[in-house]
Parts: structure tokens; sequence; C-alpha cells
């Protein structure tokens, strides 16, 4: 199995300066910085640049490539149930 990574997600990882990680939210797949979101084991690890790209077991198995529409933005983070790390009460 290959996922390709698209160069703008590759240029945004590098300026965000940490890792990163895809995994199952609300709106489909999404990608996240790992404080977030942390990484699992089981993780599929790609190296991009000086930073990984963790892709959880359940959507490396439906992606076969990573797009700059999967970035959730902090609305979306602090709508979703699945990042419930980030809630504040």
């Amino acid at each position: 199995m290959e996922i390709q990574i698209d160069e703008d997600v590759k240029n945004y990882i590098a300026s965000q300066g940490c890792d990163f990680r895809i995994c199952t939210a609300c709106m489909g797949p999404a990608l996240v910085p790992v404080s977030v979101k942390g990484p699992k084991e089981t993780d599929l690890r790609i190296p991009v640049g000086d930073h990984t790209l963790f892709i959880s077991r359940i959507q490396a198995r439906y992606i076969d490539r990573v797009t700059m529409d999967m970035i959730y933005d902090e609305y979306e983070i602090d709508s979703c149930p699945a990042f419930y790390t980030r809630r504040y009460y």
C-alpha cells in the first residue's frame, strides 16, 4: 500500500514545524497536529522532511492520497467529539 502526499501538504507540514496525524473525525479523514490527536503504535508512519505523518490504520485502509482538504481548522476541531482532549470544561 502506498499513500501519496500532495506537495502542498508536505509544504504545510514543514511550515508548521511539527508532526501530523490523519485520524477519523466527524467530517471524514482529518489532518491534525499530533498535539491535537496523538499517534498510536498501530499508525502507519511516513517521513515528511524533518517530520512524520502518522496515518491511523483505520484511515490507511480507505485513503490513497493526502490532500489539503483533510486539514481540520480550529472550529472543526473544537466542534467534533473525536477531539475530546482539546475540549475545555
